[in-house]
């Protein structure tokens, strides 16, 4: 199915995520059918401290925080506070090079409040439970929103602005600080999660995924095979950011040979209610489905420029994780489900047809087993970009089950079930992980 891979190294680097926050204030289409919310020129208000634009313009995702939900969300985490800080250190900064380092290190202190909260450091911030995602989601908006109306008194360009709301992005995700011991003797995984979605339909959505990641961050686990450090970094749910490159700009590094170097690479994201899915085949298609910010994407997965791949572009890329160990290991209260189905054009063209036994030779790809959206797009960018480096690991995707609130709850923003759920799936996940990190090699 593959051919020799065509080295692209790298130069999208620097660039990729400020292209990505620019493309956040394109308009959606209009073709796609949405629920009603403020239109993208909605303005902020103005704070009167002098350094912030009463009229900077907001993103869809920015323009949510007007909710009640999220309101509670920060208040009962104590995440209100980050977007605050922010803005009032701005007011501060009289050079670039200076903001550079500011959104930075509140990009890191965010995302290390998040980890530290779902681990159990520190002080709670409210008596929201500490394994909620949502506080991360909802304070960068807040902090991307601040640093989009920000004044500085010296001359900042539009491609300044948005290097730097790249930088807050990738720093507060944990994008930037993956970091390994080094020595031998203890494996090294990579892990990644999402941000909620699909908000407008549910605004008091979480992702299992993202608090998954929040809770690994970090941390070192004992497997079959020895003890193994997990790092995590989130992913935002926008197609221009993986147009862009966000996914081979964090993964790369840990593809390729030195001390970064991944051993087991685990996309995860939130798939279908009551089960766990892991994904045999990811596909190269994006089905137009519309993201965060009401813009859909259809077509062919852009591999950015710059970067390793493989030409011809594969229609499918396989999963190399130990499905068959994760199988028999029997992790967890919720089923694990070996999908092998994917939706194809036949060799020759055709009718898209769904087969459950994976693609056949020369076929077209309109979905994988993951489907056609950014959670199958991001197992195709990571096993394709696997491929490209010919690292040799095992490396997939896992859907979790859908994060569900109690059937009669139709306004708080959590409650048992819900909390229940979320930490059931985040345990069963981390076991997953722990099966893959330490199964041999005959079981992949």
């Amino acid at each position: 199915m593959m051919t020799a891979a065509r080295t692209r190294l790298s130069g999208l680097y620097g660039a990729c995520l400020g292209m990505a926050m620019t493309a956040t204030l394109v308009p959606a289409s209009p073709a796609l059918a949405q629920p009603a919310h403020p239109a993208h020129s909605a303005r902020t208000a103005s704070v009167g401290d002098g350094c912030s634009a009463a009229d900077a313009p907001k993103t869809v995702e920015e323009q949510r925080l007007s909710s009640e939900v999220p309101k509670k969300i920060l208040a009962r985490s104590g995440f209100d506070r980050f977007a605050t800080q922010l803005g009032s250190s701005l007011c501060g900064v009289t050079r670039l090079a200076d903001a550079e380092r500011l959104v930075t290190d509140h990009g890191r202190a965010l995302w290390k409040a998040a980890v530290d909260r779902a681990q159990g450091r520190g002080p709670d911030g409210g008596d929201l439970p500490r394994g909620d995602d949502r506080p991360l989601y909802w304070a960068r908006l807040g902090m991307t929103k601040a640093l989009r109306a920000w004044t500085p008194g010296f001359p900042l360009g539009d491609a300044d602005r948005a290097a730097l709301l790249g930088r807050l992005e990738r720093a507060s995700r944990g994008q930037d600080s993956i970091s390994f011991p080094g020595g031998t003797g203890i494996k090294r995984v990579v892990v990644t999660g999402f941000d909620p979605f699909q908000l407008d339909f549910e605004i008091r959505r979480g992702n299992p995924a993202g608090a998954n990641a929040l809770a690994l961050d970090g941390t070192t686990v004992n497997t079959a095979a020895g003890p193994a450090r997990i790092e995590t970094a989130m992913f935002p749910v926008r197609w221009a950011d993986f147009t862009a490159g966000t996914v081979e700009t964090t993964l790369l590094p840990h593809l390729t040979a030195g001390p970064a170097k991944a051993d087991l690479l685990v996309t995860v994201s939130q798939g279908r209610p009551g089960q766990f899915d892991l994904e045999r085949w990811n596909g190269a298609w994006r089905g137009g489905s519309p993201d965060n910010l009401w813009v859909g994407e259809t077509g062919t997965i852009p591999v950015p420029p710059n970067v390793p791949t493989i030409v011809p572009q594969p229609q499918f890329v396989p999963t190399t994780l130990p499905y068959k160990a994760i199988l028999a290991a029997g992790v967890g209260p919720f089923p694990v489900l070996d999908r092998t189905t994917v939706t194809e054009i036949p060799a020759g063209g055709g009718t898209p047809v769904e087969r459950t036994d994976g693609p056949t030779p020369g076929s077209t790809a309109r979905a994988g087993g993951g489907g056609d959206y950014l959670s199958n797009e991001i197992a195709y960018r990571a096993t394709l970009l696997r491929d490209a480096v010919r690292a040799r690991i095992p490396a997939g995707h896992v859907h979790t089950p859908v994060l569900l609130f109690g059937p009669d709850n139709t306004a708080e923003i959590t409650d048992p079930t819900f909390e229940r759920n979320r930490r059931e799936i985040v345990d069963q996940t981390r076991r997953i992980v722990i099966v893959a990190a330490g199964a041999p090699a005959e079981h992949r």
